[in-house]
This record gives C-alpha cells, sequence and structure tokens, in this order.
C-alpha cells in the first residue's frame, strides 16, 4: 500500500502509547517529509524504517527552554565546557530534540552583533533544533529599534534581562522597564533572572571582609529573600510596562508567592524552575573539602522545603517549564581556579541530559503529577511561551516529527561513569547517585532517528536553527 504522493515514507512508528500535554491514546504514527502525516490504528503504509513501540511510551520531544553552550565566564577566558556539538548530543541522549541558548549582548554593542557570534558558534554543530532568546544588558532608548529587528528578521523573541551581578550583566530597574516596555509592543516576552544583585553584593563584600570565602557562603550570600524581592518587583515593573513576563531558574517558594499571586489576578507571568530545585537543597554545601564547589549555582540551592512547594507549583499551573540553566564547567581545573575565593567559582552547573528521566521519576513515578503534565512541563508549554506551538511540542498532523519512544520501566542510577545517563562534556554530575525511572530509548528529530536504544546514530549538524513567532500566550 503506498501513500498519497506514491512513495514509501520515512517512518513507521507502530503499537506506541501516545502521550501529549492533553490525550493519551495508543495508535500508529506516519512521518513523511521531516513531518507527522498521519496518526492512525494499524497502518501499513511502507516506509523505510519501522518501529515497534509496543509498551512504550510515545511523546514529543523534549524542548529545554534555558541551556548555556560554551558561554564565557569571568576573565580568565573560561568558557562552559559543553559546546554546541557536545551539548546538544547530550541533550539528544536524554530525549530532548529542541534547546532554547542564550546569545548575551556585550555592553555598549549591538545585540545583532551578539546573535551574529552565536550562530557561529553554533552553526554545523547541533544534533537537534536550536533557538536563541536574547540576553540584554543595556539598551539606550536609541538601540531599542534593535528589539523589533530581532523580533522580525531572526525570530528571537524573547528577551533575558538581569536583575543580578552589577557590572556584568544588571540592569537597572529604569532599564528594565525600558526593555519590558518594548517587548510588549513588539509582541516579545521579558525574562528574568530574578535576584535583587545591588543588595547581595553588599553581603557578599562584608562575607569576604570577615574571611569567609569557602564555597558555602556562595548560597549563604545569596537569601532566598533577595531572590522573592527581586520577582516582585520584576512583576510590578512588568505590569506598568504592559509586557508578559517569564521568571527563569525559580528556586524558591519565597519566589513562587508573588508569581501564584500576579496569576491569581490574571497578570500574564510564567515560571520555570529546574532538576536541581525540585531534587537538591542547601545541604549540598555541607559537603567536605571544596567538593560543595560542584553546586556553586545561581540561584542556589535552598531548603528541602522548597522543593515540594516548586513540585506543587508545577502540579498547579502555578509553575509551567522545567529548563536546565545547563552550564557546566569541569570540577578539576574551572571550579577549582575559586579555592580561595568562592567569588571566583564559575557559576552553573550540568543536567541538559538528565532532564527528562528525572522530571519522569520525581513527577511521574512518585505520584506528584500525571504523564499529561510530565509532557506539559517539559515540552509543549516552552513551545507555547516560546512561539514554538505546533511545530513543535505536539503529536499532530503537521507537526514536526520530533518525538522520543519513552520507557517508563527502564531504571539506570545517574553515575558520570555510567554511559547510559552522562555524555555531557563535565567530570562531574550533580545527581550522582540518583536511580532514575524512564528512559529515551529512541530519539526521532524532524523525522530522522538520532537515538537507537539509548546510543546516538545521529550527525553533527543534523540540527536547525528555529526563527519563533511573538508571544501570543499559554
Amino acid at each position: 500500500m503506498s501513500n498519497e504522493y506514491g512513495q514509501m515514507a520515512e517512518l513507521l512508528i507502530k503499537n506506541g502509547r501516545i502521550v501529549t500535554a492533553v490525550d493519551d491514546y495508543q495508535a500508529d504514527i506516519l512521518v513523511e517529509n521531516e513531518r507527522i502525516a498521519l496518526i492512525g490504528r494499524e497502518l501499513s503504509f511502507p516506509a523505510g524504517t519501522v518501529i515497534d513501540a509496543s509498551g512504550k511510551l510515545v511523546i514529543p520531544g523534549g524542548i529545554d527552554p534555558h541551556t548555556h553552550f560554551e558561554l564565557p565566564f569571568g576573565k580568565e577566558g573560561i568558557v562552559s565546557s559543553d559546546d554546541f556539538e557536545t551539548g546538544t548530543r547530550a541533550a539528544a541522549l536524554g530525549g530532548t530534540t529542541t534547546i532554547i541558548d542564550f546569545p548575551t549582548q556585550e555592553k555598549g554593542k549591538s545585540t545583532l552583533a551578539a546573535l551574529e557570534t552565536w550562530h557561529r558558534k553554533a552553526a554545523g554543530k547541533c544534533a537537534i533544533d536550536y533557538a536563541f532568546h536574547m540576553i540584554i544588558t543595556d539598551m539606550p532608548e536609541e538601540r531599542l529599534p534593535e528589539m523589533r529587528t530581532l523580533a522580525e528578521r531572526e525570530g528571537v523573541t524573547s528577551f533575558k534581562l538581569f536583575m543580578a551581578y552589577p557590572g556584568v550583566l544588571y540592569l537597572d530597574d529604569g532599564a528594565l522597564y525600558r526593555v519590558m516596555r518594548q517587548a510588549g509592543e513588539i509582541g516579545g516576552l521579558a525574562a528574568i533572572h530574578a535576584e535583587n544583585g545591588i543588595v547581595i553584593d553588599e553581603i557578599v563584600k562584608r562575607a569576604l571582609r570577615e574571611g569567609k570565602k569557602e564555597p558555602k557562603w556562595h548560597a549563604l550570600t545569596r537569601p532566598a529573600a533577595m531572590e522573592a524581592e527581586a520577582v516582585q518587583r520584576a512583576i510590578a515593573i512588568a505590569g506598568v510596562a504592559d509586557a508578559p513576563l517569564y521568571i527563569v531558574h525559580l528556586s524558591c517558594a519565597a519566589a513562587l508567592e508573588p508569581v501564584v499571586a500576579a496569576r491569581d489576578r490574571s497578570r500574564a507571568v510564567f515560571g520555570e524552575t529546574c532538576p536541581q530545585y525540585l531534587f537538591l537543597d542547601n545541604s549540598r554545601y555541607d559537603l567536605p573539602g571544596f567538593e560543595s564547589a560542584k553546586y556553586v549555582m545561581t540561584p542556589a540551592l535552598r531548603e528541602k522545603s522548597d522543593r515540594e512547594a516548586l513540585w506543587r507549583g508545577l502540579r498547579s499551573g502555578d509553575l509551567q517549564t522545567v529548563g536546565t540553566d545547563h552550564c557546566p564547567f569541569f570540577y578539576q581545573g574551572q571550579k577549582t581556579l575559586g579555592k580561595a575565593d568562592f567569588t571566583c567559582i564559575p557559576n552553573g552547573a550540568p543536567g541538559v541530559e538528565n532532564r527528562m528521566s528525572l522530571i519522569y521519576t520525581g513527577g511521574v513515578a512518585e505520584g506528584r503529577i500525571s504523564l499529561n503534565k510530565f509532557v506539559e512541563i517539559t515540552s509543549t508549554a516552552a513551545a507555547k511561551i516560546f512561539g514554538l506551538f505546533p511545530q513543535k511540542g505536539a503529536i499532530a498532523v503537521g507537526s514536526d516529527a520530533d518525538l522520543v519512544i519513552f520507557n517508563p520501566n527502564h531504571k539506570e542510577i545517574i553515575r558520570v561513569n555510567n554511559p547510559r545517563t552522562h555524555h555531557m562534556n563535565v567530570d562531574y554530575n550533580p545527581y550522582e547517585g540518583i536511580q532514575v525511572q524512564g528512559m529515551a530509548e529512541t530519539v526521532i528529530s524532524r523525522g530522522k532517528v538520532i537515538v537507537r536504544e539509548g546510543k546516538y546514530i545521529g550527525r553533527k549538524g543534523d540540527g536547525k536553527y528555529l526563527k519563533r513567532e511573538c508571544f501570543s500566550g499559554l
């Protein structure tokens, strides 16, 4: 039996349990020309590849809306250890088929130049599809038209703004308002790193004066109250600017409270959390010696009680997405540069490969969320918020054939030396020793099988750049 074009289809997936953010049913999927061509029972079209997904879940490919590949840190020439080749390959092995990374504007220079720099970093390297946000570090009135150019010509429709790191990435409240106002006018989305960097810098200075330089002081000088205050202030400024707001890497109950209050008032405020805040806590800063430097990230890890508050936020819909903030640095040779001063420890941790299995484990397997919610928070919500839906984040006729055949029963212990759990280019894993249930066995990117039986079979450069649509709500 031939298809309507009289040609053999690329791929036929048989007997899978298809789970989306809203559906759960048994069916087959036919893929042609990189897209889903047909969904139905007992399809018998000829195909170049036929996969039997009996007993497995077939879900939309994961979307990680928050990665930092090949990101410069500080003035010592340090760069995050995963580039777009190694990082996207690891993402694919974990079941993620789209990432959104962050070009970073140099102060006083064009955001368009920053975008071009990141295009050069990514071009021809990515294993999966990719898109970009734009980190804005300054934006005087006369350069505001750049934002419209980014959105309309380049498909960069979200803009990350920092309330932390004075002198490096920080924007004052006036600049926040100016950029948010412009984002709202052009149909863009403001994404906020919410911490009161001015106060935190003062706390850090005092700690250093008192000789408190161990890694644990990274966390102790960045209190949860300063995240909560910044979230509240960002929501207030966005309201005046009439702009939708996305809070990145929200880490604690105190910061979630103003998000919930704003959403109860029907405000366009959205929240992202990360696996590290759902699985780890600040007891990691009590590890002996310098080991706790592995957990120097921003925001810092919080109290154990905050973890359940974040899971409740995901379950209730007050938090919409789980990104990784994947920003790895080698423990030896990079993190260890800060042995004498915690402020010199490169700030970030890996996770892009383990996100899907971790969230399935802590969410579905442990009874906190449904299968549909799992798909929503790992794929569909990010696609909708960031202008990729229904091209991505869906299993529907006409959508890109980004699919994961997911074994819900497969168990592995995350270890750096376990080839089923660690391909990220970094010498440690923050989730070392955690047993996960649920693994991506086959990963399909635009109809091409790039992971088979847990092994990468794709090629560098398989991924393509995605121009995103303007923000249209969730």
